[in-house]
């Protein structure tokens, strides 16, 4: 599955690795993207991650628990206007991409990073650039 994405730079992302996934060759809505290996630990241990870069990385992953992500899972960009989503897999330890929209070879693959695909609310990055 790996074959249909690869890692380019990426004009959205302002960080000092400025890369993203994008697509390799056309993929419909709803097919499977990715699937991202994770490395689940409990939140009461986020605190000592906040103190590094890799606290930009974690994801919710469940009620009690927060996630790194392998493979391509943390170099996702961010957008409003997402094509693709991601869930949760338990069973397999991953975090699954699909694609929302229908995607173009070529194109970026973007992920809301509230979770929800319409969930607008601001990101601890756009805060931190308002203050």
């Amino acid at each position: 599955m790996t074959n249909m994405i690869e890692i380019r730079n990426s004009k959205l992302s302002n960080g000092e690795f400025n890369r993203g996934v994008f697509a390799t060759r056309d993929i419909k809505k709803g097919e499977l993207i990715h699937e991202a290996p994770v490395i689940p630990y409990p939140n009461h241990e986020h605190v000592f991650i906040e103190k590094t870069l890799l606290a930009d990385y974690a994801f919710e992953y469940g009620n009690d628990h927060t996630a790194l992500l392998l493979g391509y899972g943390m170099l996702f960009n961010h957008s409003y206007q997402p094509n693709a989503t991601y869930e949760n897999n338990f069973e397999n330890l991953t975090i699954d991409f699909y694609a929302y929209t229908d995607i173009k070879a070529g194109e970026e693959i973007l992920i809301n990073y509230n979770g929800e695909v319409d969930n607008e609310d601001p990101l601890w990055f756009e805060k931190e650039l308002n203050q």
